[in-house]
């Protein structure tokens, strides 16, 4: 589903007396008071990226994931997406609260429910797009009308080559965007635009021989540098995976219920991360560390009230009780987990219940 404030890009000529440069600064001041980390401008050309992005898609790395490859090459050619636009800005946003549970922590105790860091508050989509929009509305006051379109992860957007491009970091081995000022916690976002302000010097790498993120991957998800096989990741297997989790892979997810932060964790850059300031992230329900059979005794009704408005919801409840259930499995042998488990061994959910099964086997030894 593509999600996106908009105004048609303009065919209008415009103000030869527009001060572009001094334009591009004012946004960039914009949007750190609108609560953004930092934004940059880039041009349009990824002819590098589309052809990673097709060696991918070839390989087949993208697993079900079909919007992938569903929307061509406009996922790397941003006018044939929106036609018309000649720049965009990146923003990004931090998104680690002051004060949630300690990341490695919830990792070694297996009794723990391990959600991904950026999943426990609210969902950044909406909340991002709506901030883009007021950086939109005040580029409209001072160059009246203009073209322009707002996008946050949901439409095909190469977001991490453009904000490369715009300067606010370079794509890791792990494929995740660093910043050298602020590690690699946070989201990001565009608005594509008609305006033709200058564009800013692309990020250099920094990652060295460092090899961290490839080697602590749980599943062997990251092949090498740059090359990650998304058929292989936590967070594909526990998010966008609609079925069964392939029975090899479950013992390596271990307590991980939402997503996997292990490359980020080992990251030397994340030292520089920022804490956010905006209380929306803040976590919710505990789930920076909640207790497995806690959230596995949750009804499907409580799953859709305590995740509203978050990312989590987007795993579904199939999906939640299957997760939790490998996880279960993964945790030490106790009566309580094996209790838990045999509540939902006549799961209606043919997923879960096949989950559940293996995690009573588990139990069992």
């Amino acid at each position: 589903m593509r999600h996106a404030y908009n105004r048609r890009m303009s065919s209008h000529p415009r103000s030869s007396t527009i001060d572009y440069a001094g334009l591009a600064s004012d946004i960039k001041r914009w949007a750190l008071e609108l609560g953004f980390a930092e934004a940059g401008i880039s041009g349009t050309d990824l002819g590098q990226d589309e052809q990673h992005l097709q060696r991918w898609l070839e390989q087949g790395h993208h697993g079900e994931m079909e919007y992938m490859a569903r929307h061509g090459n406009r996922r790397s050619r941003p006018a044939e997406l929106e036609p018309g636009t000649q720049r965009i800005i990146s923003v990004r946003m931090d998104y680690i609260p002051p004060g949630t549970a300690n990341a490695w922590d919830v990792l070694a105790d297996a009794e723990a429910g391990y959600v991904s860091r950026y999943a426990l508050g609210r969902d950044y989509h909406k909340l991002m797009r709506q901030r883009l929009q007021k950086l939109a509305e005040r580029i409209h006051a001072v160059v009246g009308d203009f073209g322009y379109r707002a996008y946050v992860d949901s439409a095909p957007v190469l977001e991490k080559a453009l904000a490369r491009n715009a300067g606010l970091g370079w794509i890791g081995k792990h494929t995740v965007l660093i910043n050298r000022r602020a590690g690699s916690y946070f989201f990001l976002g565009e608005l594509y635009t008609d305006l033709p302000l200058p564009a800013d010097e692309p990020a250099s790498e920094h990652c060295g021989t460092c090899s961290r993120c490839i080697e602590i991957c749980p599943t062997r998800a990251i092949l090498g540098p740059y090359r990650l096989d998304a058929k292989r990741c936590i967070s594909y297997l526990t998010i966008e995976l609609r079925g069964s989790i392939p029975e090899d892979l479950r013992a390596p997810i271990g307590n991980r219920i939402f997503g996997c932060d292990d490359c980020q964790l080992v990251c030397p850059w994340n030292k520089f991360a920022q804490a956010t300031s905006e209380p929306d992230f803040s976590p919710r329900h505990r789930l920076d560390g909640a207790r497995l059979v806690d959230l596995f005794g949750w009804s499907e009704q409580e799953f859709l009230q305590r995740t509203e408005g978050m990312a989590i919801r987007r795993t579904g409840y199939e999906g939640w009780l299957r997760n939790i259930a490998v996880a279960l499995g993964n945790a030490p042998r106790s009566a309580a987990i094996r209790e838990a488990l045999n509540a939902r061994a006549d799961h209606p959910s043919a997923i879960v219940r096949e989950h559940v099964a293996w995690a009573i086997a588990r139990q069992l030894g």
